[in-house]
């Protein structure tokens, strides 16, 4: 694609010839380019193939997961919208919404780190407020190469920035997420960006247009030449021609996002908005696209009224343009002056660019001349489709070796990992607390944000284990929604529901496409067993460069609700507080982060997912909140680090009585640590006493860490824990 807008570039009164090499670069093939023919009856314009890419690309049109994204639950009593819109709407009582999403800038943030990161924090922050929500958290779930690989630094550095320049700038709290390194993700970082906001039940708004003869208002900044073909190039691998995408990746300013969400939030308000969709990924061609094929009626764009910011624009590149914080709105045209006035006081473009029709059309018209006069909706719902062949992955092995480690060197082995290591280096560069209402800053299992002028928080976690998807696709992706329950539930939160980030390799390989399938069955389950439904998503695949893929990393995003601020669980632990198990003992080492990390091997099977476990267990940590002081849930590290880092954040030595490897280090799920003070410990003993399984552990005490007769200083192991990550990357 690259190709074909730098020979228009060359002669832009001249469109090239279509031919198999311009088909090919566009990423359709050719039984896609037939079927497109057969549609419309004759050899598409050059724009009309450019619109059929980019809808018809892995990115917009979902053709390789659909099938199976429509068996994930995604319906409750708590949930006011699910899948199809910008983001999902759950109710969270007294006429209030939490509006969410979680998106993938995987490709761009790989060719250009900084703008790639920064522009996905910009879109998915417009898919929140594009909904009549206000922004008021925001995550993101980040995965890179091994630290030693000659890009690894540049990448950290740069999308660290972006997420945080952004965000910033923008004025939202950036309050959770995590951070992975894998030599998987050497060729292909991926950056997962969450946003969530508040609105009121009755004030949440719609991309479906409705009416006919309805004006089409182009809102925001002006388009540009920046992202033309971005949607095309991140459903692609990547290969040595990866320097040649870089103009393909938008450019963001976080300032006129700031002011179109103030201006489209006042829109609102005029009740001039019929439906408004933000453009992301394909720009001007997506949204208008799926606002005509939402409302069943047709479109008509006329682009020389689109506001451009360069000379001499063709109808390819406005279409395909993915140009930062722009807007899409059919327009009650009674209130066109009262919209145009706040667009004029906010200093952004408010043009009448089109209008609906009742015809199936979609009819692109540019300086008099026609460029584009398609099927609309053959564009969006009725795309492409497959059913591609997949492999189930193999039943790995169990892991039956025993890990001869003293206690303590397992431990080192974990905090010294930029794996595990204290990620403050991250978010110390992003904004935890503006706008007031943080209580819990990242760092923690969960992000905790006050619901504003209430006595309500909503809680925020982001999960997955990728070693464990790959060894087994449906426990890994059951575990990614268990621990997101457990880092909710661990924070005094009640689960509402979840948003997914599928980020796989190339789906036309078998193997990779049964990794998919295997977790979006695991997840299935999971959400349904733990009352959590998928509400919205996003899909990435083709995550490959020179066909190596990345680990399988179905990323999921959940929110939580706590009734009242008081019922937080988020203090630290003091000196002669209790420490309590809930759950098994540890057993299970097979994919556990002390054999990645310690032993430098991968092997065995994930851990098994009880689900009713799950749910049971969560339940008894929110029925007897009271006498919990803090609590986390046991994941990556086992007791060992969950227990270590409880201690680290208050200062406070710890003492576990047992030195056994699988006791301290084994991952089996399920499972809390709980610490209180010794008359709670007392209470919630007896109040297990036949129904959970409670086990006293061991107590936070003094100033050195022992597992069993080993020990070494808080101090000591701190200050590993706390410089590691910056000297691997910083």
């Amino acid at each position: 694609m690259r190709d074909a807008i730098r020979l228009l570039g060359e002669d832009a009164m001249q469109d090239p010839a279509i031919t198999e090499d311009l088909i090919a670069a566009h990423g359709l093939s050719r039984d896609e380019y037939d079927r497109l023919l057969e549609i419309i009856g004759r050899k598409p314009t050059f724009t009309e193939l450019g619109i059929f890419s980019a809808m018809w690309n892995e990115h917009c049109s979902y053709k390789s997961s659909k099938k199976w994204l429509r068996t994930l639950p995604t319906e409750g009593p708590q949930v006011i919208c699910g899948p199809g819109e910008n983001a999902g709407v759950v109710d969270i009582g007294d006429g209030q919404a939490v509006i969410f999403k979680m998106e993938s800038h995987n490709h761009p943030s790989y060719i250009e780190p900084y703008q790639g990161a920064a522009t996905g924090v910009g879109g998915i922050l417009r898919d929140v407020f594009t909904m009549g929500a206000r922004p008021i958290a925001a995550m993101n779930s980040l995965s890179f190469g091994a630290p030693g690989h000659p890009k690894t630094k540049q990448l950290v550095s740069g999308v660290v920035a972006g997420v945080g320049g952004y965000g910033n700038c923008f004025g939202v709290p950036t309050v959770g997420g995590e951070v992975r390194f894998h030599a998987a993700y050497n060729g292909n970082c991926l950056v997962n960006a969450f946003a969530a906001g508040l609105a009121d039940t009755d004030k949440i708004f719609y991309s479906a247009a409705s009416g006919i003869g309805m004006p089409v208002v182009y809102l925001g900044a002006k388009t540009g030449r920046d992202g033309v073909g971005g949607a095309t190039m991140a459903s692609a691998e990547f290969d040595d021609t990866i320097e040649d995408k870089r103009p393909t990746v938008q450019v963001g300013d976080p300032f006129t996002e700031k002011r179109l969400m103030e201006a489209t939030l006042e829109l609102m308000q005029t009740g001039a908005v019929i439906s408004i969709q933000d453009m992301g990924a394909a720009g001007l061609t997506c949204s208008a696209v799926e606002m005509g094929d939402k409302g069943g009626l047709g479109v008509k764009l006329n682009l020389e009224d689109v506001p451009q910011r360069e000379e001499d624009m063709t109808a390819y590149e406005m279409m395909l343009s993915e140009s930062q914080e722009r807007m899409l709105m059919v327009l009650d045209p009674e209130l066109e002056a009262e919209a145009r006035a706040v667009f004029v006081k906010w200093d952004l473009d408010f043009a009448i660019v089109g209008e609906t029709i009742q015809e199936d059309r979609f009819l692109i018209t540019h300086n008099g001349e026609v460029k584009a006069d398609l099927p609309l909706s053959k564009l969006s719902s009725t795309a492409p489709e497959y059913d591609r062949p997949w492999e189930e992955t193999p039943k790995a092995a169990p892991f039956k070796d025993s890990l001869d480690i003293a206690p303590i060197k397992g431990l080192k082995a974990l905090i010294t990992s930029p794996n595990y290591a204290s990620k403050q280096w991250v978010w110390e560069q992003y904004d935890s607390q503006v706008m007031a209402d943080t209580v819990q800053i990242p760092g923690a299992g969960a992000g905790i944000v006050r619901v504003h002028g209430t006595d309500k928080a909503l809680a925020f976690t982001s999960d997955v284990t990728p070693r464990y998807v790959k060894a087994n696709p449906f426990e890994g992706g059951k575990q990614a929604v268990a621990e997101a329950y457990r880092n909710l539930t661990a924070s005094g939160a009640t689960p509402l529901a979840t948003t997914d980030n599928m980020n796989f390799g190339n789906p036309e390989k078998p193997e990779i496409m049964g990794q998919f399938v295997g977790a979006i069955k695991g997840i299935g389950a999971a959400v349904e067993a733990l009352d959590m439904p998928i509400v919205s998503g996003n899909v990435s695949l083709y995550n490959e460069t020179d066909g190596s893929g990345i680990l399988p990393t179905p990323t999921i995003g959940a929110v939580g609700l706590i009734e009242h601020t008081d019922r937080i669980i988020a203090g630290k632990v003091q000196e002669g507080y209790i420490a309590l198990l809930l759950g098994d003992e540890g057993t299970h080492l097979g994919q556990s982060a002390l054999l990645a990390e310690a032993f430098h091997r991968e092997e065995g099977d994930a851990p098994a997912v009880d689900l009713d476990a799950e749910k049971w267990n969560g339940d008894f940590i929110r029925n007897h909140r009271e006498h919990i002081s803090t609590c986390t849930d046991l994941a990556d590290g086992g007791l060992a680090l969950a227990a270590f880092e409880l201690a680290e954040a208050a200062g406070i030595g710890v003492t576990l009585d047992t030195a056994s490897t699988e006791a301290l280090f084994g991952e089996d799920q399920a499972r809390y640590l709980i610490a209180c003070p010794p008359g709670h410990a007392k209470a919630l003993l007896q109040a297990a006493d036949g129904v959970a399984l409670l086990t006293e552990v061991g107590r936070f005490t003094g100033d050195t860490v022992t597992f069993g007769e080993d020990s070494a200083p808080l101090a000591e192991l701190s200050q590993l824990y706390r410089t590691s990550f910056a000297r691997a990357v910083g």
